[in-house]
């Protein structure tokens, strides 16, 4: 007689018989037949495991509708996608490790349209011959920034790299040594320039470079000079730079060009807008830089991009370099870059259109009313086991923009009573983050900090608190402080 676990494993059907279940061919219709096999193999063989682990009653045996069940989870699981919306309610605008700036609906649309019709990436339509696919966004480029030229590659590290490897290449740059920067990722201006096949000279000190320690390091190997702007970080006291305008005489005085990395970079005088001030390529090409790069994804407000503008020799340089195409960028983001430019024909409408800067702008009373209409529905979810207030925080930009300059905003802090308040917040981060739509917040001080600054979708974030699930976090706290007493 054989024994339990050897009578249920008997009693599993067959692979090709459970396949042909009107629910699994329900499975299939949606999934696909090759995902749903591979799901059922799946089961079958967790099925047979667990079997062999656990005692067996001896009349169980196998429940179809459980079997169905656990394929159509395993499948949902599998095909959820992996990039997936969330809440930033971090206080930090733009975060680099949740998309940076958000797209205006006139930026999703050009994508949608470039992603299903054939266009004009490189076809001139009035000749009827070849392209360049620069030129879609080379003229609001430089209408906004009063450059001559400009071009677009992947991302700012590459258009430095670009620039520099174009120019420079087997050649000096100098560069002084507070703006060796290092960003998000390890990116450092050294390590670029040293692969660009640039020989790196430093000049000046950490706080204080002078134009004479610029016009010292000039050689016959010169290619050009380099400024950058250390839009992550901030050296205060006793310090001093040389003005791009003071800069950019020496350079021409040795007739080699001078560039400047914005990293950031921003169109507008943000101090329109109440914000602090940014550097903004006109300026810098108006006090005599021949080449500017900045970033499209940072305040901006665009797609991930590095633009590189200026006098138009150089920039026909940089754009017949063969690294060109391998950093080149595609259609879809050709696309949501000339939207975004062209919403910057009209500023007085650009705190309402672009995302980026509608969030920066908030008014904190209009934040502290929506942390108020909130914070009811939020009590509710969390059924007594933390507390939740409203209580004033400051928001960043982020991204490495104005690294000091803090806006004020308001939050709503959850906490839970006990010992270890930073591990109890730690799991309240966890639970908000397993809802349908996670929410990304802060830990600050032992509570879940949710700064809504950026919060937009309010009637979404609270169609899903019901589905907000404590218990297995906290009860686990709560017995240990049982069993300490």
């Amino acid at each position: 007689m054989l024994n339990p676990a050897a009578a249920a494993r008997r009693a599993i059907p067959s692979l090709d018989r459970l396949l042909q279940l009107g629910a699994v061919a329900e499975l299939a219709a949606r999934y696909g037949r090759t995902l749903v096999t591979e799901a059922a193999r799946a089961e079958l063989a967790a099925l047979r495991a667990a079997l062999g682990r656990r005692p067996v009653a001896p009349h169980a045996g196998f429940e179809e509708a459980r079997f169905v069940q656990a394929c159509a989870a395993r499948l949902a699981r599998e095909t959820r996608p992996s990039l997936r919306p969330v809440f930033n309610l971090t206080g930090t605008v733009l975060h680099t490790n949740l998309g940076r700036a958000l797209m205006p609906q006139e930026a999703a649309q050009a994508v949608a349209r470039a992603m299903t019709r054939p266009v004009n990436l490189e076809f001139e339509l009035d000749e009827g011959d070849r392209g360049e696919r620069d030129r879609h966004v080379e003229r609001w480029l430089t209408r906004l920034t009063g450059a001559e030229a400009a071009l677009v590659v992947n991302n700012n590290a590459a258009a430095v790299y670009l620039v520099l490897n174009t120019l420079a290449l087997k050649k000096e740059v100098p560069v002084s040594r507070g703006e060796l920067i290092e960003i998000g990722g390890a990116f450092r201006i050294p390590d670029i320039m040293a692969r660009a096949g640039v020989r790196m000279v430093e000049v000046g000190t950490t706080n204080r470079t002078h134009l004479k320690d610029y016009a010292g390091a000039i050689s016959p190997r010169t290619a050009a000079l380099m400024k950058v702007h250390t839009s992550n970080y901030a050296i205060q006291g006793f310090t001093a730079a040389v003005p791009e305008d003071r800069l950019a005489a020496l350079a021409h005085r040795h007739k080699v060009p001078l560039i400047s990395d914005l990293g950031s970079g921003m169109l507008v005088n943000l101090e329109d807008y109440g914000l602090p001030h940014e550097p903004t390529p006109r300026e810098a090409l108006a006090a005599g830089v021949d080449i500017v790069t900045f970033s499209g994804d940072k305040l901006l407000g665009g797609p991930q991009a590095g633009l590189i503008v200026g006098r138009l020799k150089w920039v026909e340089r940089i754009r017949t370099n063969p690294m060109k195409r391998a950093l080149r960028v595609d259609k879809m983001t050709l696309a949501a870059l000339e939207a975004v430019l062209r919403l910057y024909a009209d500023p007085e409408r650009l705190k309402t259109v672009l995302p980026t800067l509608r969030f920066l702008t908030r008014p904190p009373a209009e934040i502290e009313a929506q942390a108020r209409r909130l914070l009811p529905a939020v009590e509710s979810a969390l059924r007594g086991k933390a507390g939740a207030e409203v209580v004033p925080v400051k928001s960043q930009i982020g991204s490495g923009s104005l690294p000091v300059d803090l806006v004020a905003s308001h939050a709503i802090a959850v906490a839970a009573p006990g010992r270890r308040r930073n591990a109890l917040a730690a799991g309240i981060a966890a639970a908000f983050r397993t809802l349908p739509v996670p929410v990304i917040g802060r830990i600050s001080d032992g509570a879940f900090i949710m700064d809504l600054r950026c919060l937009e979708h309010e009637d979404e974030f609270l169609a899903q608190l019901g589905e907000l699930k404590l218990d297995k976090i906290l009860d686990a706290e709560s017995q240990r402080r049982k069993e300490e007493q």
